[in-house]
Order: structure tokens, then sequence, then C-alpha cells
């Protein structure tokens, strides 16, 4: 696991366009895992400070229920569409899994609220190559580095 500084020290380059997308809106979407051990989605901010990659969670929630539980999570960035007629433009979009670890939150903006950091397990990219008639998937794993691959 790693947080969000050391991934970006080990892929300088990577982590960069991986924040970009993360950075084009406020609201992303978060994977949990629900008692049953089914998926849950929701939607969530983010905070990329210290070097570390942080949730807020209201009291309550379930997604904080289920990350209580099982602290396994991906985070999915927000997605753009294409220009119309230029499907070449699509700018691509961000995963990220890993672990919710809980940290002191003394300023929450909510009262009882909850602050989680990530430690990252893996990062993908995906994004059409600059011809746009191929998928460049980038991935990076701790003690791993980084790949990259291309599929039609």
């Amino acid at each position: 696991m790693a947080s969000w500084a050391e991934f970006a020290s080990a892929e300088p380059a990577l982590a960069s366009r991986v924040r970009q997308r993360f950075d084009i809106r406020k609201h992303k979407t978060l994977a949990t895992l629900r008692k049953d051990g089914s998926p849950r989605i929701s939607g969530i901010e983010v905070e990329f400070a210290d070097g570390e990659l942080f949730l807020g969670m209201m009291p309550g929630s379930l997604k904080l229920y289920d990350l209580e539980r099982d602290p396994r999570l991906a985070l999915h960035s927000p997605t753009e569409d294409p220009p119309p007629g230029n499907s070449r433009g699509w700018p691509g979009e961000a995963k990220l899994a890993g672990y919710a670890l809980e940290v002191r939150f003394d300023d929450s903006p909510v009262a009882g609220g909850r602050r989680f950091r990530i430690d990252i397990t893996e990062a993908v990219l995906t994004r059409l190559n600059n011809a746009g008639d191929q998928l460049v998937i980038e991935s990076w794993h701790p003690g791993k580095g980084a790949r990259k691959f291309e599929r039609s």
C-alpha cells in the first residue's frame, strides 16, 4: 500500500495525469462493500492534502458503515464525454483501489464527521491514444511499478 505522495514519487507523470482526471469535477464515485458482500456505489468528495488522499464521511452514512466493517474501496474519477463529433477528444478516466484508514478529524464541518486517508493498492488511467484508435491503459501497483498496454 502507498500514500498519494509515494505514488507521485514513484510515477510522477502518471500520478499527475490521474490527479488531473480527479480534479475535473467535485464529485467522484466511491465503491464499498455492503454487509452481505455486494457492492455499493456512492457519490463522494475527496481532498488531496499533505501527500495524502482523504475522504470525508457524514455520521450515519451507509458508506461509513461499509468502510468500518471492510476498509476496501475503489474510487472512480468524474467522467467527461468527448466533444460532439470527436471521439478522439475523450480525455479518459482514472480509478484508484485501496484501503480506507481513519485519521483524526478535529475540524470537521459536520458534527461527528469522519475522515479517512486512502492507502493505494492500484492506480489506473484509461484513455485513447493520439490517433484515437486504441485504448491505452496505464496502471501502477506499489512494489510492482507501472505498466502500459494498448488494445483495440
